[in-house]
């Protein structure tokens, strides 16, 4: 099954994954503690704006670490509205309104989650509708066949162990997966790029 881009996210982990038909050639990288997502030196070249992003982002919340994950550019405007001391909810909703479904030729929808030692959010927007949830499972959303949130069984309590079991998932047209987890003492984060 081919599902696409997706996050599963759950209080104090948070994970995702590219899978892709059509941009196969990108990877992710860490640049300062953020990982972005962007293409290989053998990518063709495009000018398709939603193919390099940060994926994985710490955020400095007044009440304490958190980390975002996403499919694309909202992931920078959820953190920032975190670190300036909104809400999870709110950064989210609020990112996700503002960007709204990428306007490619599949309306494809935004993904997103964040996640805090002790709580989690996931959220998409699609073409039809706005869907922000606090969760106490890691849940699932994807842009494609999955893309309302559903409780999801992740056996990885590590960030590299997580990463690596999304990439492994039997999803099809895997390209790379990062993750992070989160406690009182910060954000650790760890990518496959295979």
């Amino acid at each position: 099954m081919y599902v696409g881009r997706f996050v599963v996210v759950g209080p104090g982990i948070a994970a995702y994954r590219v899978s892709s038909r059509s941009f196969p050639n990108r990877r992710v990288t860490e640049r300062d503690g953020v990982l972005t997502v962007g293409p290989t030196d053998e990518a063709p070249e495009t000018d398709n704006p939603y193919i390099a992003y940060n994926c994985v982002r710490p955020a400095d919340h007044p009440a304490g670490p958190m980390v975002v994950v996403g499919n694309g550019s909202h992931v920078d405007p959820i953190a920032e509205k975190i670190e300036l001391g909104y809400p999870a909810r709110d950064a989210l909703t609020l990112a996700l309104l503002a960007l709204d479904f990428e306007k490619d030729d599949y309306d494809t929808p935004r993904v997103a989650g964040v996640a805090s030692p002790a709580s989690a959010y996931v959220a998409t927007v699609r073409r039809d509708a706005v869907h922000v949830e606090a969760v106490s499972e890691p849940t699932l959303v994807a842009t494609y066949e999955r893309d309302r949130p559903e409780a999801f069984d992740l056996a990885a309590e590590t960030a590299g162990d997580a990463a690596r079991e999304l990439y492994d998932l039997d999803f099809e047209h895997p390209v790379c997966a990062a993750a992070a987890t989160v406690d009182a003492d910060g954000v650790e984060t760890a990518l496959v790029n295979d």
